[in-house]
């Protein structure tokens, strides 16, 4: 197992309720990939603008740097700037003319920092991503400032798969009498997928790994489900395709989650109209399939750069 030397992962920052605008509070440990800042409130409905500011200290004069200035403006036209401050100026401005929020209405916002960008969600959704133009341990402080309620501060740890961050569970001691099975796999499913059938897939990812994929299929040309792994664009996503009338697909984490090298469970659970998904027992979230995804499902595969040390379906053993 291994564990982060950094003693500012070790220090847990309490949420913030109900704080006093405009609110300044240093970041412990200062920012870092994958760590998350969740911010819930409402909008007034008289407001103009309000900014959240993740900023190079607190210094008014001069005024501190900032790598991301987040600033929703409602009249008028309403929309979105995001820009950077450094040495007094202001970089070019990121406008986004689709404004996710309505005065009135409670919110929900999300900014996950990456190596060198940042992505934001407003309730629970994608919104947009920014490149930051500094390093991320330089920024160490949030303000936040002008016409809004703020409920809840809360800074929320690193990406929970983060390799370094993580004792990734071990190959366990039942799976190491026998070698694994390179990929690919393919398990006949008599018996279909019912609601409440789980499928667990156990695997070690290759050293040098491109994609791997889990699919159910309903027969060749008909695919109920296709889970996609894919390392060099670090992504996971899914996607069902029975005819041209009926496709559906999505992204399904916001943190990349796999690493070469290192031994991984995922399970699914088929309920009557989704699939629930969880990784090394974490959620992943839910998988909405088309209804005519849910029956006939005849086959599980699985390709790519993994060897297999388990599947099951219910209580089938495909592989040990």
């Amino acid at each position: 197992m291994e564990f982060s030397t950094d003693t500012g992962d070790f220090i847990l920052q309490p949420p913030v309720f109900q704080p006093a605008l405009p609110y300044v509070a240093t970041i412990f440990g200062s920012l870092a990939p994958g760590k998350m800042v969740l911010m819930q409130g409402s909008v007034p409905l008289d407001a103009e603008r309000f900014q959240v500011d993740f900023q190079v200290g607190c210094s008014l004069r001069p005024r501190a740097d900032i790598g991301l200035h987040f600033n929703p403006r409602f009249r008028s036209r309403p929309h979105l700037i995001c820009n950077s401050l450094r040495n007094g100026v202001w970089n070019e401005e990121q406008k986004s003319p689709h404004l996710p929020f309505k005065g009135g209405d409670p919110f929900q916002l999300l900014f996950l920092f990456e190596q060198d960008h940042v992505q934001v969600s407003v309730n629970k959704r994608h919104f947009l991503q920014y490149t930051l133009n500094r390093p991320l341990v330089q920024l160490n402080t949030l303000k936040v400032s002008g016409d809004v309620s703020v409920k809840m501060i809360a800074f929320l740890p690193n990406n929970p798969f983060e390799s370094s961050r993580i004792g990734y569970p071990k190959i366990p001691q039942a799976f190491r009498s026998s070698p694994p099975q390179a990929a690919p796999l393919s398990c006949p499913l008599p018996d279909g997928l019912r609601p409440g059938d789980a499928i667990a897939v156990q695997g070690l990812v290759r050293h040098r790994a491109r994609e791997f994929c889990i699919r159910l299929d309903k027969e060749p040309s008909r695919v109920a489900m296709r889970f996609h792994v894919c390392f060099l664009r670090r992504t996971v996503s899914w996607s069902s395709s029975l005819n041209e009338a009926q496709s559906s697909q999505g992204e399904v984490a916001r943190c990349f989650p796999f690493h070469p090298q290192r031994y991984f469970e995922l399970l699914f659970v088929r309920t009557e109209d989704h699939l629930k998904l969880a990784l090394n027992g974490t959620p992943l979230g839910l998988l909405r399939l088309p209804a005519a995804a849910n029956q006939g499902t005849t086959a599980l595969a699985v390709t790519g750069d993994v060897l297999l040390y388990g599947a099951q379906v219910g209580a089938s053993v495909l592989l040990v």
